[in-house]
Order: structure tokens, then C-alpha cells, then sequence
């Protein structure tokens, strides 16, 4: 685990960065709170331990700027405020966790690798969510382009529109009529057997794609992995 530690108190850092260290965790400390906000810029860890009181820029200081900017380290923050209010502002301004000194070096290292696990699952979700895949081909949600072994395929506007449609529903039956809707939408006068054409073209440019485009005789079109 990368862990930036921000702690001004330097016998605290000391014992931290040599006790975290010594649990198998590569500990930068710094004691400035400008610092320490450049160096997550330039450097962005799994997680940051903050301290509320730091010269410079105090500790709310550094995790709104950090947030405002994009930076979505989860941060555990370590002060001896220990007030409600204190807490609730630490909550509202981005942090993750909070831990009032004194407090237990076996609860830290645990809350940690806790704030470290759920942002790994959490950006695995994100993934799962915002990809798919099949065969040697892999479509992006967000940017709308499917791939095929790393390079974005030379689809026509109405080649990808079936392709997404059918990558959305992996396994299941897409039928005619909602295809045709998605491929040729608000335009009545073309024939309804023009998507037939649609997805013959597609289905020769799936080629060595490991991917197979299925005709379903009264269902629609079906893409499954090839066997």
C-alpha cells in the first residue's frame, strides 16, 4: 500500500511512518499541508492520512482542494479535535473515515486496508459498468466505441448502432422491431427488411472476432461468444 501520511507533530510522524512501514506499507510523510497537496497531485497514493492542524494549509483546507480537483484518494483523517462538529466537517468536506487521537495502531492499519479495499471494488464496479465485453471485442459506454483486438472497428453509423444494441443485451434475443427502431430511427420510409442487410454486413466484419451474430427465426438476432 502507498500511503501518504500528513501529520506537523513530528514524533507522531516519526513513530507512524516507522510503525506503518514496518506493516508492509511504502509511508511518504510530510508535515505541510501545500506540500502535501503537491505531492498527492504529483504522486496520488491508495490512501492519505490526514491531520486537521497543519501549517500552510490546515487539513480541510488540503481535502477540499483535493476533492475540488478531482483526487478521490479515500482519506482517513487523524486529529485530536474530536468534537461532533469536528467529525461532521472532516465528513462534509470529503473524508472517508475519521479516527480521534489517542487511538490504537491496530485500528488504524485496519481502517485503512478497509478504505483501501472498498475503493478497489468500488472502481471495479465502475468498470464493469462503464465496459463490456465478448470475444476479442470490447465496447466503452462512455465513449461509445467498440473495439476489436485493441483497435475501434470500421462500423458505418447504423452498424454500430446494431452492434451496441445487441452488446447491451449479451446472450438475449434482440428482436427485429426493436433493432429497427435503434438502427433506423424516425425514418419510416426505409423497408423494414433493410435490417437484415444491416446485419449481414456486420456479421462478416465479426469475423475472427470470436463473436457470432445468430438469426433467430421469429425472435431476432442473438450475439454469443463463438463456440
Amino acid at each position: 500500500m502507498q500511503l501518504l501520511l500528513v501529520e506537523d507533530d513530528a514524533t507522531m510522524q516519526a513513530t507512524l511512518q516507522r510503525s506503518l512501514a514496518r506493516r508492509g506499507m511504502a509511508v511518504t510523510a510530510l508535515a505541510d499541508g501545500r506540500a502535501a497537496l503537491a505531492e498527492w497531485r504529483a504522486h496520488p497514493p491508495d490512501a492519505v492520512v490526514l491531520d486537521l492542524t497543519l501549517p500552510g494549509l490546515d487539513g480541510l483546507q488540503v481535502l477540499e482542494q483535493a476533492r475540488a480537483g478531482g483526487l478521490r484518494t479515500p482519506v482517513l483523517l487523524l486529529t485530536a479535535r474530536g468534537t461532533v462538529g469536528d467529525r461532521v466537517l472532516g465528513l462534509n468536506a470529503g473524508a472517508d473515515d475519521y479516527l480521534p487521537k489517542p487511538f490504537d495502531l491496530d485500528e488504524l492499519e485496519a481502517r485503512l486496508r478497509a478504505l483501501v479495499r472498498r475503493s478497489g471494488d468500488a472502481m471495479e464496479a465502475k468498470s464493469a459498468a462503464s465496459a463490456l465485453a465478448m470475444g476479442a471485442i470490447s465496447y466503452e459506454k462512455e465513449s461509445g466505441i467498440i473495439y476489436a483486438h485493441g483497435a475501434p472497428m470500421d462500423l458505418t453509423p447504423r452498424e454500430l448502432a446494431l452492434l451496441r444494441a445487441l452488446l447491451a443485451q449479451p446472450g438475449h434475443a434482440v428482436t427485429k422491431e426493436r433493432l429497427y427502431e435503434l438502427v433506423f430511427p424516425g425514418q419510416s420510409e426505409v423497408q423494414y427488411e433493410a435490417i437484415e442487410v444491416v446485419a449481414y454486413r456486420l456479421r462478416k466484419k465479426l469475423a475472427g472476432t470470436g463473436v457470432v451474430l445468430m438469426t433467430l427465426r421469429g425472435l431476432g438476432y442473438l450475439l454469443k461468444p463463438e463456440a
